[in-house]
């Protein structure tokens, strides 16, 4: 049996809801209504700001980083353990940090800001790392956060003296009879002398041993990391490398970042300081890193530039969604949320876009220019590695999808833009995270925003447009920040602002649930609540108006 057409299935419905006692018209494109309802929250001591939140995709345990504090609750947001992390005498100018030497600055008592925290499944253990003497870890039992370790006493355990949350990135490569990678990016705050904006380190399996966290490769000319050339700073004084995301897929491992960058206007000869958004990749296997890449990346929409990314999201494109972009079901795309501009890093402009990225077409583009620069075609390309002048080096080698550099040629910027593919835009209250996953052969996208608000939408709605199905009101006020996480079986969602972390239900008992086998998730979405005729009727002219408008 064929689907109905869209407007047959809206008339239908309308004609039910009729028949329950209502009729009551909604204007076209009214936005879905915003639904009040109770959460199981949970809020930490007054003092303490919530950081990181990272959910054991084994147990469903939830782990918390919060200032001076780490967390571990049970699904249902209950405190099982908790470690504290500070505060403590500290001065953020004492380099080496005052517990490996003495330290002639003032020192005051200091908060720790969790700035990292991740699972390190293989070793059954948590990485925590703060903001106190320069940036040290510790490694916690998940289960009883007993700390197994703390290297300080070496400078590669000091991975960044800057005191914010969103500082920082990491990301494991595991392997199977070899001591696991730690790829590790971060801000530098003007410290480029001490701390690499990029590395690899080694995890050893003992998590007291000498090497934890020594770099991969180093001897006297080359290392497992980059350094921010301390001549950039003359170009730009606040220049600094912001990562936002992080991840690893295939034989690469990817970061999204920030980045400020000086560059003339259109019709002037003065320069002005601009950031603009890049992915940067590397292998996995690169010691070296002459596999370093940087591609710039945003959208469009209607003559509108969305430049200054937010937030993002690694995860499949579901078999619908993947048929309109025509890739596979499993291939992997990037969520992404950028906000208008290129100016504002600190204050960005409400009007705000999700959009898409195929991580594949971005490989290729990078393939391309690799094999354009081999060919002797350009310059390297990146400023502020002071590379941007140097002719590319002709070499005769076939570069494939798995090239990993040589010592020539790098590291390498892509000049030209990749653009996503725009499939929401908000205008009013700026879109601040993105989390998503496929449902049911259905891709699906939860957003949350500088009001506190999450917007469920469905992506692969109808000419590559998305549905905003519902809208809820989880924090008040805002914002909903960037971590979020569903839980082990993707029934629950959780949500976390800078005091609470939020439960959103999500079962497939909860009336609001979200069912597929058809292109009307909202119609049967409000089907299924039978208390409230109005509300359905309502919810379901909405619906109809929104994909009539989209159709």
């Amino acid at each position: 049996m064929k689907a109905m057409p869209w407007n047959w299935t809206c008339l239908l419905s309308h004609l039910l809801m009729v028949g329950m006692g209502s009729s009551t018209l909604l204007p076209r494109q009214q936005p879905p209504l915003t639904q009040k309802r109770s959460f199981v929250t949970f809020r930490g001591e007054p003092t303490e700001g919530f950081n990181h939140l990272v959910v054991d995709e084994r147990t469903g345990h939830i782990y918390l980083g919060a200032v001076n504090r780490i967390y571990k609750l049970s699904s249902d947001l209950k405190v099982l353990v908790t470690h504290q992390t500070g505060p403590d005498e500290d001065n953020p100018k004492c380099y080496p940090p005052r517990i490996v030497q003495t330290c002639n600055e003032p020192l005051t008592t200091t908060n720790n800001v969790n700035k990292m925290l991740l699972i390190d499944y293989k070793e059954n253990r948590l990485i925590a790392c703060g903001s106190l003497y320069q940036g040290i870890c510790k490694l916690l039992r998940l289960e009883d956060l007993f700390k197994l370790g703390e290297p300080f006493h070496k400078k590669e355990h000091y991975l960044s003296g800057v005191n914010e949350s969103g500082s920082v990135f990491g990301v494991i490569v595991s392997y199977n009879n070899l001591d696991d990678k730690l790829f590790i990016a971060t801000a530098v705050d003007g410290k480029p002398e001490y701390f690499p904006t990029i590395s690899s380190r080694k995890l050893t399996k003992n998590s007291e041993a000498d090497g934890m966290f020594a770099y991969v490769f180093h001897d006297e000319f080359v290392a497992s990391m980059i350094k921010i050339p301390s001549d950039t700073f003359t170009v730009i004084p606040d220049f600094d490398i912001y990562y936002v995301y992080g991840f690893s897929s295939g034989n690469f491992v990817y970061f999204l970042t920030l980045q400020p960058e000086m560059v003339s206007p259109p019709g002037s000869t003065t320069k002005e300081q601009v950031y603009t958004s890049k992915l940067v990749r590397l292998c996995k296997e690169d010691t070296a890193f002459n596999s370093y890449v940087e591609v710039p990346i945003g959208c469009e929409r209607s003559g509108v530039e969305y430049r200054l990314l937010q937030a993002a999201y690694l995860s499949k494109a579901g078999t619908v969604l993947g048929r309109t972009l025509g890739v596979r079901p499993d291939d992997d795309l990037l969520f992404t949320v950028f906000s208008k501009g290129q100016k504002r890093k600190m204050k960005s402009l409400d009007e705000s876009a999700l959009c898409i990225f195929i991580l594949k077409q971005i490989n290729d583009r990078i393939k391309e220019r690799l094999q354009s620069c081999y060919r002797g075609e350009g310059t390297l390309d990146l400023a502020w590695l002071k590379v941007k002048d140097i002719p590319c080096s002709s070499a005769l080698l076939t570069i494939d999808d798995n090239f990993c550099g040589l010592d020539m040629n790098a590291p390498l910027g892509v000049s030209e833009m990749v653009r996503g593919i725009p499939v929401f835009t908000e205008d009013r209250d700026r879109m601040t995270s993105v989390i998503a996953y496929v449902y049911k052969n259905h891709s699906l996208a939860f957003v949350g925003t500088k009001s506190g608000k999450l917007k469920k939408i469905r992506v692969d709605g109808p000419r590559g447009n998305a549905l905003q199905y519902e809208t809820v009101q989880v924090v008040d006020p805002g914002p909903v920040l960037r971590d979020m996480a569903f839980s082990k079986d993707h029934e629950q969602l959780y949500i976390m602002s800078e005091r609470q972390i939020f439960l959103e239900p999500r079962s497939l008992n909860n009336p609001w649930r979200i069912l597929s086998g058809s292109n009307h998730k909202g119609l049967e979405m409000v089907l299924t609540d039978k208390k409230s005729p109005d509300k359905q009727t309502a919810l379901a002219q909405s619906a109809c108006s929104h994909w009539e408008s989209l159709t």
